[in-house]
């Protein structure tokens, strides 16, 4: 399969130019893709304040938790969990970093698609499908999600907090990102004109979930009328699942179904959502 991205110009005047329906056919076929190429070729422009964010966000966070609060807390209580607090804090903070960068991912930018670069109605004027551009732009994120994933983890496996073994954190961040991000991305899908409601989100969704999902102590340590909060968010069953791969946190069979069948229903109910918000649109 040759790339989406291609001087068309240079093709054409060699005369090694598909004819119209190969390229048609291509298309049909490969639109999800050539969709995900577009935007991941797009992210080139911020790549060098996205890897500083993916490979900074963990060090500040080691040095914070480590030396700052990780430090205190071991010494007034002997650590979380029966483990150090930086080793009980690293795997939910490598999840929520993974979920809070979806709210960026998938949100202005699709409004950007549909609004004001209008370049989804581009891609759908080819052969490609709406369902073909949602799925690209889903297939993207997924892959720019896997990159900060992987770069934090090896951050920790290098500092010593998590061990080789523990790789499938990467995997559990991945989804927990998109259980978070295709829902945010079908919502945005339906906004015309944007004002607040990002801002609404980020208040009332992110931050809450931020700070009451467990991410820096046990849910279980809350208000009983707080833990609701974790109940619902992706964030707290990526980092439950998380903490059971990086140090063995005890986490019953049956609750460990319970945390993959909310992600996965999230995630694959958020793209089925953004798959049809995105036909809807792109079909006036």
């Amino acid at each position: 399969m040759s790339s989406g991205f291609v001087d068309t110009n240079a093709l054409a005047y060699s005369g090694r130019a598909p004819r119209p329906d190969r390229q048609a056919a291509r298309t049909r076929r490969w639109g999800w893709w050539y969709q995900a190429e577009w935007r991941l070729a797009g992210m080139k422009a911020y790549w060098s304040s996205a890897l500083g964010y993916a490979v900074l966000t963990p060090i500040l966070y080691l040095i914070a938790m480590g030396i700052g609060l990780g430090t205190l807390v071991d010494a007034g209580s002997g650590g979380v969990e029966g483990v150090p607090y930086l080793t009980f804090v690293a795997p939910g903070l490598l999840v929520s970093s993974v979920v809070m960068a979806a709210a960026g991912e998938t949100t202005f930018p699709v409004v950007d698609g549909f609004k004001w670069g209008k370049l989804y109605y581009a891609r759908s004027a080819t052969a490609a499908s709406a369902a073909q551009v949602a799925l690209g732009e889903i297939v993207a994120i997924a892959l720019k999600f896997a990159g900060i994933s992987l770069i934090f983890w090896l951050v920790l496996l290098v500092a010593g907090v998590v061990g080789a073994g523990s790789w499938p954190i990467v995997v559990v961040a991945v989804l927990a990102g998109l259980s978070f991000g295709t829902p945010l991305m079908a919502y945005a899908a339906t906004i015309e004109n944007e004002g607040y409601q990002f801002a609404m989100v980020q208040r009332f969704i992110i931050n809450p979930m931020f700070l009451f999902a467990g991410t820096f102590f046990p849910l279980e340590s809350m208000p009983v009328f707080l833990r609701w909060i974790g109940w619902i968010s992706p964030m707290w069953h990526g980092t439950q699942l998380a903490r059971l791969l990086a140090f063995g946190l005890a986490v019953p069979w049956g609750m460990v179904l319970v945390h993959l069948a909310f992600l996965l229903v999230l995630a694959g109910g958020g793209a089925v959502l953004a798959v049809r918000n995105f036909t809807r649109r792109l079909a006036r």
